[in-house]
């Protein structure tokens, strides 16, 4: 059976008007392009739409927006996570997930629990949910590396778990928990420069920021890596690499939102502590941008 998170996701910014509110004209605007560029499911409130900064109302509306436009062409993930285990259990338990194909849950990010406490919070998490459960390792944010054999043994709690955005970088992390994770289990790249390298050991997509702004690209080279159309894919990952560096370079959502400004799909706007990024390196993402075209 395929896994329903099998192919190229995005983790949706949240675009936001020059006063600071929620663009939902091109919000909506961005939803289409994914339906439209082949992009297999949508994440929502995830780091890159950053999330930390939206009120409480905001969430609510932002999901249910996406979930209304979406109008049921692609699955769709909302991430919920925080390093308070019984409030966000409260939040997870009061959540209305209609339309909500999958949870998507960070590692308790400032804390630094062991990983007994990351096995006891992810525990939680995964009982209190109603929808499948991806966990989400993405150690330069949270400060807390889980390791593989945690993953794995968070894995075998429960089939409601179904698998993890990994985004520790480390390619022999993927392979351990490649290999002995249960059939229901997969791994999904939070890298995505790493989308073809995991794919050849056997992850079975990305979460991908870049497909803001390049869905058909991104759609297309993980695609191609999974059906196993290896030139097509190598040429692909080659021709974005450079955009990639360059997007991540002052960090994220900074470099998409000055690449989507670009190219007309959504303004450079950020809210505090975000700031956009530097002229310079604005300078360059242009420079690349007219390359790739």
């Amino acid at each position: 059976m395929t896994h329903p998170f099998t192919g190229a996701g995005v983790a949706l910014i949240t675009p936001f008007n020059e006063d600071k509110s929620v663009d939902y004209s091109a919000l909506e605007r961005l939803v289409e392009d994914q339906v439209s560029g082949g992009t297999d499911y949508l994440v929502v409130l995830g780091t890159t739409g950053e999330t930390p900064a939206l009120s409480d109302s905001e969430k609510k509306e932002t999901v249910r927006f996406v979930i209304a436009k979406n109008a049921g062409r692609l699955k769709i993930v909302v991430g919920m996570g925080g390093n308070d285990t019984m409030s966000l259990v409260k939040s997870i338990q009061n959540f209305q997930f209609d339309g909500v194909d999958a949870l998507l849950s960070v590692t308790p990010y400032y804390s630094k629990p062991t990983q007994e406490g990351l096995f006891q919070h992810f525990k939680a998490v995964i009982e209190a949910s109603q929808a499948p459960v991806i966990l989400y390792n993405v150690p330069s944010r949270t400060g807390v590396n889980m390791e593989a054999e945690t993953t794995l043994r968070i894995a075998n709690l429960s089939e409601k778990v179904i698998g993890i955005k990994e985004a520790s970088g480390d390619l022999g992390q993927f392979a351990k928990i490649i290999k002995d994770a249960p059939e229901y289990f997969k791994v999904i790249s939070g890298d995505d420069s790493l989308t073809l390298p995991s794919i050849a050991i056997g992850s079975i997509g990305v979460i991908s920021v870049i497909a803001n702004a390049l869905p058909a690209h991104l759609s297309q080279l993980t695609h191609a890596g999974l059906e196993g159309k290896t030139t097509l894919a190598t040429r692909l990952h080659l021709q974005m690499a450079e955009m990639l560096k360059l997007i991540f370079k002052e960090g994220s959502p900074g470099g998409v939102k000055a690449l989507m400004e670009l190219m007309g799909t959504a303004k450079n706007q950020l809210r505090l502590p975000l700031v956009p990024v530097s002229a310079a390196t604005k300078i360059l993402i242009e420079a690349e941008w007219k390359k790739m075209n």
